[in-house]
């Protein structure tokens, strides 16, 4: 009962965060929250990973050579990450994407523990296959794609 109750709880979080007004939750409080608490936990806890597996993926700065740290939606697919490029669903690829495809070297944070990978993206019939997993763990990917005017979203498989 406890579990059905916290799945319950969990599922009208994650769809919650999917609609335009958990969009911008997400953008304006917690993706701060999600700093200070990696920063307090010494990188043990992320907000958003409650809800919805959450990383901190620090890459490269594309134009600047800075590292660039920002928590992130992952799944796994076997020892590889995804991530996926939605910004939201706006208009324009996020930094990090940007930041990976001119330096796919990075690293990845997940509950204290860092590991250092290769980004490549994905097309075709790979792309196609990630999506629909991305969609089942987050149904806002889809809402996300029909409002980016036409933008494919892209994926990066990290290796």
């Amino acid at each position: 009962m406890q579990n059905d109750l916290l799945t319950q709880m969990r599922e009208s979080a994650v769809s919650f965060l999917g609609s335009t007004i958990g969009v911008e939750v997400v953008r304006k409080v917690i993706q701060p929250l999600d700093h200070l608490f990696y920063q307090a936990s010494g990188g043990q806890i992320l907000f958003l990973d409650f809800f919805i597996p959450t990383l901190m993926l620090t890459t490269t700065g594309a134009r600047s050579g800075e590292p660039r740290t920002v928590p992130l939606v992952y799944l796994r697919d076997g020892e590889r990450i995804v991530l996926i490029a939605s910004n939201y669903g706006s208009t324009k690829h996020p930094a990090w994407y940007h930041n990976l495809k001119a330096n796919p070297a990075c690293q990845v944070h997940i509950a204290g523990r860092t590991t250092t990978y290769r980004a490549r993206q994905v097309e075709g019939e790979e792309r196609d296959h990630l999506w629909k997993r991305a969609v089942a763990l987050y149904a806002g990917y889809a809402s996300y794609q029909n409002n980016t005017d036409g933008r494919v979203i892209p994926i990066m498989v990290l290796e």
